[in-house]
């Protein structure tokens, strides 16, 4: 499952490495999140690969494009099946995917793709984008620490459908409630209380590949993190 907001230039070559798993069992959903570019033509009827695109009329966050490729794919998947989400601007590099899956294979609910492991590599990511990843894993890690997670925050995971449909079941609509970047991590604290088996894998980041400008506004993150975790903090 892909979230997309003008991603038109990085796609196709995403859409390619997908291709050349040789997967026969696998699905793409890209989640068009009211793009201004040509990601929804770029990506329909796309050759070797069965690629399915749900549109947004207008732009509305990632936390809401995720809650759509949700709901979309829990309507198809069977509780065995798993879920892989990445981004859409290539830094993610498909050909983890395996290794992601595995792990579920192996009896894990859910896997992340780590930059906290040992082996993981990270290639061209700002400074100030690495200081702010590490703050939110210090503050989560404290205040709502997993076992098995140290990456809180990256969306390079793969869930076993059944957990996610777990979690659906429990939360509903409010499953995915932050608008912003802050939902890969709200996804990850609700899964919490479902106590699932986590399992990470290291990363090799690639935001040296990424094409376009960073679609990642500092200030306003952090305030979506923080309205956030005073909801999380005052449910029931």
């Amino acid at each position: 499952m892909l979230p997309a907001y003008n991603e038109a230039e990085n796609l196709p070559g995403l859409l390619r490495q997908l291709a050349d798993l040789r997967w026969e069992c696998l699905h793409v959903l890209v989640v068009d999140d009211g793009s201004a570019d040509r990601t929804h033509e770029v990506v329909k009827g796309w050759p070797d690969l069965p690629v399915q695109v749900v549109s947004h009329v207008r732009n509305l966050g990632l936390g809401r494009a995720l809650a759509t490729g949700l709901r979309e794919v829990l309507a198809r998947a069977s509780p065995q099946d798993v879920v892989i989400t990445l981004d859409a601007d290539g830094s993610h590099l498909p050909e983890q995917i395996p290794a992601l899956a595995d792990v579920i294979r192996q009896g894990a609910d859910l896997a992340i793709a780590s930059r906290y492991r040992p082996g993981a590599q990270v290639h061209g990511v700002p400074v100030w984008r690495k200081g702010l990843s590490l703050a939110a894993r210090v503050v989560l890690a404290v205040l709502f620490p997993i076992p098995g997670v140290r990456d809180y925050t990256c969306g390079y995971r793969a869930y076993r459908a059944s957990l996610l449909r777990r979690a659906a079941d429990r939360y509903g609509d409010r499953l995915v409630e932050s608008q912003g970047f802050a939902a890969t991590a709200e996804i990850l604290l609700k899964l919490k209380a479902l106590r699932p088996t986590v399992r990470e894998v290291p990363i090799v980041l690639r935001y040296d590949l990424k094409r376009g400008r960073s679609k990642l506004p500092a200030l306003r993150t952090i305030l979506q993190y923080l309205r956030m975790l005073l909801r999380l903090a005052t449910s029931p």
